[in-house]
């Protein structure tokens, strides 16, 4: 049994002032959330979101501040483990070679290991804290809002 699950997400806006969102499916449920994810064991958590951004999204990202980490409790939806959930701001270092969607959840072809994902760029006067599913997300990105101020 997993006690803890820590993940890891950047919220990256590039300068057309949109923000990269990744749209998923895997195990019967459908979430939107930021791009990153799971710590593995022996990696730090800056190193863990640089490689989640190499492997979901193919080009490498540059940590630039802190926004938030779950200060709540929170269960997973796929185990009986508890999320601890970090969030960092994040910059490109090349540029995004991504199929950008326009629509939510519109994949390409057949699951790969059970999971499917689209990505989008939302401007970030558009982008709803309802939009994304989990409350850490929303939390996450209403501290990202607050820190433009």
């Amino acid at each position: 049994m997993f006690l803890f699950n820590v993940r890891v997400y950047g919220i990256l806006v590039d300068a057309n002032q949109e923000v990269l969102i990744s749209d998923e499916k895997a195990e019967s449920a459908s979430f939107t959330k930021f791009p990153g994810g799971g710590l593995e064991y022996g990696e730090g958590l800056i190193e863990a979101l640089k490689r989640e951004y190499i492997e979901e999204c193919n080009f490498d990202v540059d940590v630039v501040k802190h926004l938030y980490t779950t200060d709540f409790y929170e269960k997973s939806s796929f185990n009986e483990s508890q999320i601890i959930s970090v969030y960092y701001e994040v910059k490109a270092k090349s540029d995004m070679h991504l199929n950008i969607k326009k629509l939510p959840f519109d994949f390409d072809g057949e699951a790969v290991d059970g999971k499917q994902q689209a990505f989008r760029l939302v401007p970030v006067k558009d982008l709803k804290t309802d939009d994304l599913t989990f409350k850490t997300d929303q939390i996450a990105w209403e501290h990202y809002l607050k820190s433009l101020n």
